[in-house]
Protein backbone atom coordinates (compact mmCIF):
# COMPACT_ATOMS: atom_id res chain seq x y z
CA UNK A 1 0.00 0.00 0.00
CA UNK A 2 1.46 3.43 -0.87
CA UNK A 3 2.24 5.40 2.13
CA UNK A 4 0.85 8.84 0.89
CA UNK A 5 1.42 12.23 2.44
CA UNK A 6 -1.80 13.63 3.26
CA UNK A 7 -2.33 16.53 5.65
CA UNK A 8 -5.60 17.66 7.03
CA UNK A 9 -6.28 21.15 7.20
CA UNK A 10 -8.94 21.96 9.93
CA UNK A 11 -11.40 24.48 9.27
CA UNK A 12 -13.23 26.00 12.14
CA UNK A 13 -16.54 26.35 10.16
CA UNK A 14 -16.50 23.11 8.36
CA UNK A 15 -17.94 19.43 9.86
CA UNK A 16 -15.00 17.37 10.48
CA UNK A 17 -16.63 15.03 7.64
CA UNK A 18 -16.38 17.92 5.16
CA UNK A 19 -12.58 18.58 5.70
CA UNK A 20 -11.41 15.06 5.33
CA UNK A 21 -13.59 15.09 2.17
CA UNK A 22 -11.54 18.10 0.66
CA UNK A 23 -8.40 16.57 1.75
CA UNK A 24 -9.01 12.79 -0.16
CA UNK A 25 -11.02 14.95 -2.83
CA UNK A 26 -7.55 17.03 -3.33
CA UNK A 27 -5.62 14.64 -2.91
CA UNK A 28 -7.38 12.96 -5.85
CA UNK A 29 -7.59 15.33 -8.12
CA UNK A 30 -4.04 16.11 -7.95
CA UNK A 31 -3.22 12.51 -8.44
CA UNK A 32 -1.51 11.79 -5.09
CA UNK A 33 -4.19 9.11 -4.52
CA UNK A 34 -4.11 7.25 -7.70
CA UNK A 35 -6.78 5.58 -10.09
CA UNK A 36 -7.38 2.28 -8.52
CA UNK A 37 -5.68 3.22 -4.91
CA UNK A 38 -7.64 1.32 -2.46
CA UNK A 39 -9.18 3.77 -0.01
CA UNK A 40 -8.64 1.75 3.38
CA UNK A 41 -10.72 4.03 6.84
CA UNK A 42 -8.40 2.48 9.13
CA UNK A 43 -4.78 3.45 7.64
CA UNK A 44 -6.51 6.93 6.43
CA UNK A 45 -7.85 7.42 10.07
CA UNK A 46 -4.37 6.77 10.94
CA UNK A 47 -2.90 9.29 8.83
CA UNK A 48 -5.21 11.96 9.45
CA UNK A 49 -5.26 11.58 12.85
CA UNK A 50 -9.46 11.09 12.96
CA UNK A 51 -11.71 8.46 14.08
CA UNK A 52 -13.21 5.99 11.17
CA UNK A 53 -16.24 7.78 11.15
CA UNK A 54 -15.66 11.12 9.09
CA UNK A 55 -13.51 9.07 6.71
CA UNK A 56 -16.10 6.56 6.29
CA UNK A 57 -18.75 9.84 5.53
CA UNK A 58 -16.24 11.45 3.24
CA UNK A 59 -15.79 8.37 1.05
CA UNK A 60 -19.62 8.14 0.20
CA UNK A 61 -19.35 11.87 -0.51
CA UNK A 62 -16.75 11.02 -3.04
CA UNK A 63 -18.67 8.35 -4.38
CA UNK A 64 -21.44 10.56 -5.10
CA UNK A 65 -18.79 12.57 -6.97
CA UNK A 66 -17.96 9.78 -9.11
CA UNK A 67 -14.10 10.30 -7.68
CA UNK A 68 -14.70 6.99 -5.67
CA UNK A 69 -15.86 3.03 -6.61
CA UNK A 70 -17.41 1.10 -3.95
CA UNK A 71 -15.47 -2.69 -5.39
CA UNK A 72 -17.55 -6.03 -3.94
CA UNK A 73 -15.67 -7.76 -1.21
CA UNK A 74 -12.56 -4.56 -1.26
CA UNK A 75 -14.24 -2.12 -0.53
CA UNK A 76 -13.50 1.80 -1.53
CA UNK A 77 -10.70 2.64 -4.46
CA UNK A 78 -9.71 6.18 -6.67
CA UNK A 79 -12.25 5.54 -9.81
CA UNK A 80 -9.95 5.08 -12.93
CA UNK A 81 -9.66 7.67 -15.18
CA UNK A 82 -12.35 6.87 -18.09
CA UNK A 83 -11.45 7.17 -21.92
CA UNK A 84 -14.93 7.57 -22.64
CA UNK A 85 -15.55 9.78 -19.47
CA UNK A 86 -12.68 12.03 -20.58
CA UNK A 87 -14.13 12.08 -24.50
CA UNK A 88 -17.65 12.90 -23.04
CA UNK A 89 -16.69 15.75 -20.56
CA UNK A 90 -13.79 17.19 -23.06
CA UNK A 91 -16.20 17.18 -25.94
CA UNK A 92 -18.96 19.25 -24.11
CA UNK A 93 -16.41 21.57 -22.79
CA UNK A 94 -15.03 21.83 -26.49
CA UNK A 95 -18.49 23.56 -27.10
CA UNK A 96 -18.78 25.40 -24.66
CA UNK A 97 -15.16 26.93 -24.73
CA UNK A 98 -15.73 27.62 -28.50
CA UNK A 99 -18.98 29.47 -27.22
CA UNK A 100 -17.19 31.26 -24.89
CA UNK A 101 -14.32 32.58 -27.08
CA UNK A 102 -16.87 34.00 -29.49
CA UNK A 103 -18.86 35.86 -27.16
CA UNK A 104 -15.59 37.10 -25.81
CA UNK A 105 -14.26 38.44 -29.13
CA UNK A 106 -17.59 40.08 -29.78
CA UNK A 107 -17.81 41.28 -26.47
CA UNK A 108 -14.38 41.97 -24.23
CA UNK A 109 -13.51 45.40 -22.89
CA UNK A 110 -9.88 46.71 -22.79
CA UNK A 111 -9.71 45.68 -19.16
CA UNK A 112 -11.29 42.35 -20.28
CA UNK A 113 -8.21 42.02 -22.63
CA UNK A 114 -5.72 43.35 -19.84
CA UNK A 115 -6.74 40.72 -17.38
CA UNK A 116 -6.67 38.09 -19.76
CA UNK A 117 -2.96 38.91 -20.84
CA UNK A 118 -2.24 38.76 -16.72
CA UNK A 119 -3.71 35.21 -16.81
CA UNK A 120 -1.72 34.15 -19.43
CA UNK A 121 1.42 35.71 -18.05
CA UNK A 122 0.65 34.26 -14.75
CA UNK A 123 0.52 31.08 -16.38
CA UNK A 124 3.97 31.48 -18.01
CA UNK A 125 5.37 32.22 -14.42
CA UNK A 126 4.11 29.40 -13.46
CA UNK A 127 5.23 27.27 -15.73
CA UNK A 128 8.65 28.67 -15.09
CA UNK A 129 8.75 27.98 -10.95
CA UNK A 130 7.63 24.02 -12.28
CA UNK A 131 4.42 23.74 -9.57
CA UNK A 132 2.31 21.45 -10.65
CA UNK A 133 -0.86 22.86 -8.71
CA UNK A 134 -0.18 26.06 -9.51
CA UNK A 135 0.64 25.36 -13.28
CA UNK A 136 -2.86 23.68 -13.14
CA UNK A 137 -4.28 26.77 -10.73
CA UNK A 138 -3.09 29.04 -13.77
CA UNK A 139 -4.54 27.29 -16.41
CA UNK A 140 -7.81 27.36 -15.07
CA UNK A 141 -7.93 31.07 -14.50
CA UNK A 142 -6.63 31.69 -18.05
CA UNK A 143 -9.87 29.57 -19.51
CA UNK A 144 -12.21 31.44 -16.39
CA UNK A 145 -11.27 34.83 -18.17
CA UNK A 146 -12.22 34.28 -21.64
CA UNK A 147 -15.39 32.30 -20.11
CA UNK A 148 -15.84 35.59 -17.38
CA UNK A 149 -15.77 38.03 -20.69
CA UNK A 150 -18.36 36.15 -22.34
CA UNK A 151 -20.75 38.26 -20.08
CA UNK A 152 -23.04 34.99 -20.69
CA UNK A 153 -24.12 34.18 -16.82
CA UNK A 154 -25.49 31.17 -18.03
CA UNK A 155 -22.21 29.49 -20.15
CA UNK A 156 -20.62 30.73 -16.66
CA UNK A 157 -22.89 28.60 -14.84
CA UNK A 158 -22.02 25.14 -16.63
CA UNK A 159 -18.78 25.66 -17.19
CA UNK A 160 -18.02 25.63 -13.48
CA UNK A 161 -20.48 22.56 -13.26
CA UNK A 162 -17.73 20.87 -15.47
CA UNK A 163 -14.72 22.35 -13.55
CA UNK A 164 -13.86 19.45 -10.95
CA UNK A 165 -14.44 17.14 -13.62
CA UNK A 166 -12.01 18.81 -16.10
CA UNK A 167 -8.82 19.60 -13.01
CA UNK A 168 -8.54 15.57 -13.18
CA UNK A 169 -8.18 15.38 -16.74
CA UNK A 170 -6.07 18.95 -16.19
CA UNK A 171 -3.90 17.89 -13.85
CA UNK A 172 -3.07 14.50 -16.26
CA UNK A 173 -1.84 16.72 -19.08
CA UNK A 174 0.00 18.95 -17.16
CA UNK A 175 1.77 16.66 -15.41
CA UNK A 176 3.57 16.08 -18.30
CA UNK A 177 6.62 18.66 -18.51
CA UNK A 178 6.69 18.58 -22.22
CA UNK A 179 3.28 19.82 -22.82
CA UNK A 180 4.03 23.33 -20.93
CA UNK A 181 5.51 24.65 -23.90
CA UNK A 182 2.44 23.60 -25.99
CA UNK A 183 0.05 25.36 -23.68
CA UNK A 184 1.84 28.57 -23.47
CA UNK A 185 1.93 28.60 -27.37
CA UNK A 186 -1.62 27.79 -27.67
CA UNK A 187 -2.74 30.55 -25.07
CA UNK A 188 -0.57 33.16 -26.99
CA UNK A 189 -2.17 32.02 -30.11
CA UNK A 190 -6.00 32.09 -28.63
CA UNK A 191 -5.26 35.60 -27.10
CA UNK A 192 -3.77 36.81 -30.23
CA UNK A 193 -6.96 35.67 -32.20
CA UNK A 194 -9.13 37.61 -29.41
CA UNK A 195 -7.01 40.55 -29.65
CA UNK A 196 -8.18 40.88 -32.82
CA UNK A 197 -11.63 39.86 -32.33
CA UNK A 198 -11.30 36.94 -34.94
CA UNK A 199 -13.94 34.90 -33.63
CA UNK A 200 -13.22 32.05 -36.19
CA UNK A 201 -9.87 31.50 -35.66
CA UNK A 202 -10.33 32.39 -31.84
CA UNK A 203 -13.29 29.28 -31.95
CA UNK A 204 -10.55 27.11 -34.04
CA UNK A 205 -7.53 28.17 -31.83
CA UNK A 206 -9.09 27.06 -28.79
CA UNK A 207 -10.64 23.60 -30.16
CA UNK A 208 -7.29 22.50 -31.29
CA UNK A 209 -6.57 23.70 -27.56
CA UNK A 210 -9.00 21.34 -26.42
CA UNK A 211 -8.67 18.34 -28.70
CA UNK A 212 -4.83 18.23 -28.01
CA UNK A 213 -5.60 17.60 -24.28
CA UNK A 214 -8.07 15.06 -25.18
CA UNK A 215 -5.55 12.94 -27.46
CA UNK A 216 -2.64 13.31 -24.65
CA UNK A 217 -4.50 12.55 -21.80
CA UNK A 218 -6.00 9.25 -23.70
CA UNK A 219 -2.83 8.33 -25.08
CA UNK A 220 -1.32 8.64 -21.75
CA UNK A 221 -4.21 5.91 -20.74
CA UNK A 222 -2.80 3.90 -23.48
CA UNK A 223 0.52 3.84 -22.54
CA UNK A 224 -0.13 2.32 -18.83
CA UNK A 225 0.42 -0.95 -17.82
CA UNK A 226 -2.91 -2.66 -17.05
Amino acid sequence: MQDYDLELKLDEYLPLRDVVFNTLRQAILTGELKSGERLMELHLAKKLGVSRTPIREAIRMLELEGLVTMIPRKGAEVSALSKQDITDVLEVRRSLDMLAVSLCCKRHTGEDYALLEEAAEAFKKAVRDGDLTEVARADVAFHDRITASSGNRRLIQLVNNLAERMYRYRMEYIRNAENHENLIKEHDKILACIKKRDTQKAEEAIRDHVDNQMKAVILHLDEEPE
